[in-house]
């Protein structure tokens, strides 16, 4: 691919002069910081709209921009922006420090300020604002109708003398509908769910209300206002659902059994306007015994109109009152070696168990019901959008409880006839999920023990089963070459099959590749990505898209993994042949990347560590760019830094790579603190940006450089066996390396992470005596117990980590028990002589917090320095803005003291004793003269 020099350094911006002037990141400099989402193009690619916040805490704004950089409006505390014919509708939140002082006062839920919606035509942005909001919506199309719900009861629920609704019923809200040309807008009652349909036609609607008296379906025809009843009468109206080309409406309802006991669902369809049919009630002969519709599980059309999707479910049994008092109740966890899931697993899952339901279809033409899951297949896919003759299936409920240690699970795939539910097992055993063709007749599957993908056919006139592996040329590598744990290793991913279904699309390490089902295979890039050693990836701009087609250029993402440059290229694809033209390449990393739908327009981000990825302008050339956005002016105030690969040799001989940040007006004759930061590789990172923001648990990159700290973020390649040494022989002599160099001050390095990160650098201070201070975030000081732990938030057992995956030990406890006091940093603490900061909270999901114990407890029996933060009732880590915060101020504060000279503040030399818990935060610096410990 030839170079672009010239369009380059065309994009690149153009850096600010450096100055005295520029000063230091400050943690109040963080609010003035903001970030860029909700990107939106219109539907002609003429408007942009997106939204800019805080990282920290205050008020956003929702930016309108013409594509072409003419014409812009603003929204003050805008949210979510949607757009509809020459308008655009925008979430309004409330004064961030209203809200702020309501919380103080005491007030909640309905007591605090509302969001509003501001409806702003894009000629003039002129605006119209509507509120309080609860929620809102535009037709996909883009019509002008906006269907906005209110968060006020109705007039007519509001004077409802319905004391005890039954089975929990509720009063809906006020629904407008507007035309936003016109202004014009109708309200509807009641309302609790509702849609438009895509070419905004026709609005439908469900209406609750407690006394039953509104309680219904209803279709407006949003051109002339004409109202129409689906159905209506005292119950349940729930899971509201449109096809494709607003044609039908669905849902289901118990309002026919609704003064039962135990009222049941069936599902309802209306060809609009007309009155809704029942077509699957309880007594359906295809349901299974016990079973009844379930009004948990969503209504899907296909694409055509003809299957309408639903799920049902065994009936729960009738729950008998209890009148036992609450001290005379047992509540007990019953654990069996025999179950399929820990028990921990299942208490998690357990409210989505009992709402668990299972996918059947209905054949609107033939008047047909098919099921096609069951507690043994528990989810199915379907094809062709619903169309398809066939739906996959797939279960590793045979294979449990291995999963709980043993990953990739296995699974069984089966092959379902949509017409009846009838199931061939097509694959048995396999450890990754099959990728359909578009008719189903052929399932790619990537093998990690033989690292290829296999394609299998499968018949069942007669029924056969034929699997094929993937061929390509002698040292082309289809498994990742970073792949460095005990488990399988895993593919470059595939983009699908192609829209006729002939070929299967799969990803090497540089270049694109296609086979058929017989084994024939292809490279679609032609090798252009190998010949420059870039990683080639198709960019699929229509979300839609499940296929891939091939007679259409291709755009494609690019990546150069030796200097971390990328860019964009376009395939074009005559026969077997592939012509690929670059079309931007730069030193920057591309996201966000999304196309009109009815235009030429693209709007992406691009960044590198010096420049905030703001919203751009082009087309599908790349050939002309418009910067939409300038969200960060003020960074040219402040010092900022540089960023760039750094190369060494590790202990064990094998060249690595990571990223090296330097203060702005770096010299290299004077020596500076180093701050080391790793988690497993980071290098691919180069370009991208750091804003300035309080981490919720690792060093912020911008914030250290510009304060004057080298930062050093180094790649780490793993050997089964070895996590705790391969860190060493990978960070050290990166570390030593810059030393020698004569700019780094060896008396002032220091070391950070979190989780796996924290893990490696308990570790590591064991080892060397090198670092000055060290951080160790969420940390695994002790793997026998916490090979026999729980990840808390998904209830897993621990041990597939150890086992398979990131701690790489590769065995058992019993298998390999000397791995496991060798990794552990208990057994070594003894030989600690870096003050470590310990970072733990109570709640931590991921890393069982007594690890931190563990850690602190050990080092504070054997005298060593060592502090223990635990931020009560957070997770791995700490969420609230103000804790985030605290967190990064304690951690600047840390190695300040021990890398800057900084003076001590009270926490670190004195702790903070319990009962000044909420009072006293001990960052006050001690006297003059006194810099503590």
């Amino acid at each position: 691919m030839r170079s672009l020099l010239p369009c380059l350094l065309g994009l690149l911006i153009a850096q600010p002069t450096l100055s005295q002037e520029r000063r230091a990141l400050d943690h109040s400099d963080y609010q003035l910081w903001k970030s860029i989402s909700d990107q939106r193009l219109s539907p002609d690619g003429r408007w942009a709209a997106w939204r800019e916040a805080p990282d920290t805490v205050g008020d956003g704004l929702v930016h309108i921009a013409r594509t072409d950089g003419s014409d812009s409006h603003i929204v003050a505390r805008g949210d979510n922006p949607m757009f509809a014919d020459g308008y655009v509708a925008v979430l309004v939140h409330p004064p961030y420090d209203s809200t702020r002082q309501a919380r103080i006062d005491g007030k909640k839920g309905q007591g605090l300020p509302e969001d509003s919606l501001a409806v702003v035509r894009l000629s003039d942005g002129s605006r119209s604002l509507f509120g309080p909001v609860r929620s809102y919506r535009v037709a996909e199309d883009g019509a002008r109708h906006v269907a906005i719900l209110l968060d006020t009861e109705s007039e007519t629920t509001r004077d409802s003398t319905a004391e005890d609704a039954p089975h929990d019923k509720q009063d809906g809200r006020d629904l407008l509908l507007l035309d936003a040309a016109s202004g014009e807008t109708r309200t509807y009652a009641s309302v609790i769910d509702y849609h438009l349909t895509a070419d905004g036609a026709w609005l439908v609607y469900a209406a609750e209300t407690k006394d039953g008296t509104g309680d219904g379906v209803f279709a407006v025809n949003t051109g002339s206002g004409d109202s129409f009843t689906l159905a209506s009468g005292e119950g349940f109206f729930r899971q509201l659902t449109l096809s494709d080309d607003g044609q039908l409406a669905g849902f289901v309802s118990n309002s026919a059994d609704f003064t039962a006991e135990q009222p049941e669902f069936s599902v309802f369809v209306s060809e609009l306007p007309g009155e809704a049919e029942s077509i699957v009630d309880g007594d359906s002969p295809a349901l299974p015994d016990g079973w009844w519709i379930s009004e948990h599980a969503g209504l899907d059309f296909s694409d055509s109109g003809n299957r309408l999707f639903f799920g049902a479910a065994p009936r729960p049994e009738i729950e008998e009152e209890d009148s036992r008092p609450d001290d005379e109740k047992v509540d007990v966890d019953i654990w069996s070696w025999t179950d399929k899931d820990l028990m921990t697993v299942q208490l998690v899952n357990a409210q989505r168990e009992r709402r668990r339901s299972y996918t059947m279809v209905y054949h609107r033409e033939e008047g047909s019901l098919a099921q096609l899951a069951d507690p043994l297949i528990r989810t199915v896919d379907d094809l062709e959008h619903g169309d398809g003759s066939v739906v996959i299936g797939t279960t590793n409920l045979p294979y449990m409880p291995d999963g709980s240690w043993d990953t990739p699970s296995h699974r069984d795939v089966y092959v379902i006839d949509v017409s009846d539910g009838s199931r061939t097992r097509v694959l048995e055993g396999i450890r990754s999920n099959p990728l359909p063709s578009p008719d189903g007749t052929h399932l790619a599957w990537w093998d990690g023990a033989e690292r290829t993908w296999k394609i299998t056919s499968w018949s069942t006139q007669p029924q056969s089963t034929i699997t094929t592996p993937v061929t390509v040329p002698e040292g082309v590598r289809l498994d990742n070459v970073l792949h460095d744990s005990p488990m399988l290793p895993g593919s470059y991913g595939s983009p699908g099959w192609t829209d006729d279904g002939r070929w299967f699309l799969f990803n090497g390490q540089f270049d694109i590749w296609a086979a058929q089902p017989n084994g024939r295979t292809w490279n679609v890039t032609g090798g252009a990505g190998a010949a420059q050693e870039r990683r080639l990836r198709i960019v699929e701009l229509d979300p839609d898209a499940d296929t891939v087609d091939l007679a259409e250029p291709l755009l494609l993402s690019v990546f150069d993994y030796g200097d971390k440059s990328a860019g964009f290229a376009r395939a074009e694809i005559r026969g077997s042949t592939s012509t690929i033209r670059e079309l931007v390449h730069a030193p920057a990393r591309f996201s966000s990347i999304r196309k009109a739908p009815d235009a030429d327009v693209l709007i992406l981000s691009r960044e590198s560590y010096t420049e905030f990825p703001d919203i751009w302008a082009t087309g599908s050339r790349f050939e002309d760019w418009t910067r939409l956005s300038d969200a960060n002016p003020q960074q040219s105030e402040y010092r900022w830094g540089t960023a760039e690969l750094t190369h060494w040799t590790s202990a064990d001989g094998e060249q690595l790579s990571g990223i090296l940040y330097k203060p702005e007006g770096f010299n290299p004759s004077q020596q500076y603190p180093l701050m080391t930061y790793f988690y497993e590789k980071s290098s691919d990172g180069l370009h991208s940006y750091h804003t300035p923001a309080p981490g919720r648990s690792v060093i912020n990159r911008s914030f250290y450089t510009s304060r004057g700290y080298v930062v050093f973020v180094p790649d780490i390649p793993y050997k089964d066996g070895y996590p705790g040494e391969s860190a060493m022989n990978a960070v050290m002599p990166g570390v030593t390396g810059l030393i020698d160099q004569g700019f780094i001050d060896r008396d002032r390095v220091g070391v950070q992470g979190h989780s796996w990160g924290g893990y490696q650098i308990a570790y590591m201070v064991t080892r060397t005596n090198l670092f000055a201070a060290a951080e160790a975030g969420a940390p695994v000081a002790n793997m026998f117990s916490a090979y026999g732990g729980i990840r808390w938030q998904t209830g897993l057992s621990r041990m597939f980590q150890y086992e398979r995956t990131q701690s790489r030990i590769g065995g058992t406890i019993w298998e390999k028990p000397l791995r496991y006091i060798e990794n552990s940093p208990l057994f070594w603490l003894d030989k600690v002589e870096t003050p470590l900061l310990i970072m733990h909270n109570d709640a931590d999901g991921h890393v069982p917090w007594y690890q931190g114990i563990e850690l602190f407890v050990a080092l504070r029996r054997l005298g060593k320095p060592a502090w223990l933060i635990n931020y009560n009732n957070e997770p791995h880590w700490p969420l609230p803005y103000w804790k985030r915060m605290d967190w990064t101020m304690r951690m600047q504060q840390f190695f300040d003291h021990y890398l800057m000279d900084a003076p001590a503040p009270v926490w670190l030399n004195e702790g903070v004793p319990a009962v000044r818990k909420g009072e006293d935060w001990g960052f006050e610096l001690p006297a003059a003269g006194d810099r503590g410990r």
